[in-house]
């Protein structure tokens, strides 16, 4: 077992495995994702195989997450209405045994949010996925965001992804120009993806919610699921970029390579 937190490839075949069982499960997601991205999250979710769902009143939610396969937790545009029924939905989902997952977007830079997802990692996500100072900053460490952007490097943010990882179980997930994933013992490295991701909204958001559609899958090695969201994504998300001429064009060639992506393609990927 790599004991020393040097990243390692991530074995293709594994992920072509789980793709494969994504597909023939088709997990249904519950995501309480902020308002800017729900359109999108939703169509990445439908395009890889898996089901959304954006049930969001407080008094719905408990009832919806116990029930769905997952639960993404993303608090973009957090307030105190959506608060209330993220704790529901996250103590429904645990007592049910459902998978949750958390997008701690923009924490660091904005006290009220960093607040409240520092209470989350009390409750037992099984996966985080951020940017690099999203990661550094929650795991307690001084970061250089900027609202939803990042400023620091992602390999910088291993040791606090390593660190967070060990003090609450979950599987982290650091994504950037390389998106690096740990479990506090193995950690890999993906280096695939394209700059143009990043001028589109929500690639990142809709990250989440496919990791949540990954982890949903039962009696499975949580590290692999999230390290093969990550790749799917990067791995369309390259494809998508080099066939467009800039945003615009980049959505429907990235959801239609979701879509058409099949597993031995993920084989075939190199580094």
């Amino acid at each position: 077992m790599n004991t020393s937190h040097k990243p390692i490839p991530f074995p293709r075949s594994v992920a072509a495995n789980w793709l494969a069982q994504l597909r023939e499960h088709s997990p249904l997601v519950h995501c309480l994702t902020n308002q800017v991205v729900q359109n999108f999250t939703a169509n990445v979710l439908l395009a890889i195989g898996a089901s959304p769902a954006m049930v969001v009143a407080q008094q719905e939610v408990a009832d919806f997450s116990a029930v769905a396969s997952a639960l993404l937790v993303n608090v973009g545009t957090l307030n105190d209405d959506q608060r209330e029924a993220m704790l529901a939905a996250i103590t429904s989902a645990n007592k049910a045994g459902v998978a949750w997952v958390l997008d701690p977007v923009a924490v660091g830079g904005l006290t009220y949010r960093t607040d409240f997802c520092r209470q989350l990692l009390t409750m037992q996500p099984t996966a985080i996925r951020g940017n690099a100072s999203e990661i550094m900053a929650l795991a307690g460490l001084a970061a250089a965001g900027r609202g939803v952007d990042s400023a620091d490097d992602s390999l910088a943010a291993l040791p606090a992804a390593v660190k967070l990882a060990k003090e609450t179980g979950a599987i982290i997930a650091v994504t950037g120009e390389i998106d690096y994933i740990t479990d506090g013992q193995i950690s890999y490295a993906l280096p695939f993806g394209d700059a143009l991701m990043t001028r589109v909204v929500g690639t990142g958001c809709a990250l989440s919610a496919v990791v949540a559609a990954f982890v949903s899958l039962k009696q499975g090695n949580a590290l692999e699921q999230v390290a093969t969201a990550c790749l799917v994504m990067a791995y369309c998300g390259g494809l998508a970029a080099a066939q467009s001429a800039g945003p615009g064009s980049f959505v429907p060639r990235f959801l239609d390579g979701l879509y058409n992506l099949q597993p031995h393609q993920l084989k075939e990927k190199t580094a």
